[in-house]
């Protein structure tokens, strides 16, 4: 996951991480179901304080953009209607499924083009 804080920018480090995964989720980078770094583990990758990650991801919550499932950690949350929800939700699933058999990401995309065009 490509998170950076930028000491320079006038723009506070809570709103830069906040829109930093916004952009990671309308990219696609981050789908959902991906499971967020701890508000610990983040901050100390970031050096920030945690109360500022914290802050972050309660805004990014309220937004409904993650999903805060207390001592299991934070998660992208799926978005748009059900049908679209639940093919994230899938999608995640399957992916996570390929990456821990060791399938290239290639032919994991091989096999889920094939089974739609079938």
């Amino acid at each position: 996951m490509d998170l950076s804080i930028d000491s320079n920018s006038p723009i506070a480090p809570f709103e830069q991480l906040r829109k930093r995964v916004v952009e990671l989720v309308i990219s696609g980078e981050l789908a959902a179901g991906t499971r967020l770094p701890t508000v610990r583990a983040l901050a100390e990758q970031l050096g920030l304080a945690a109360n500022t990650v914290a802050r972050s991801y309660r805004e990014l919550e309220a937004e409904g953009v993650i999903e805060t499932m207390g001592r299991n950690g934070s998660v992208i949350k799926a978005s748009g209607d059900a049908i679209h929800q639940e093919l994230q939700q899938a999608a995640t699933a399957y992916a996570e499924r390929a990456r821990r058999s060791g399938v290239d990401p290639q032919e994991a995309l091989r096999l889920v083009t094939a089974a739609i065009t079938a």
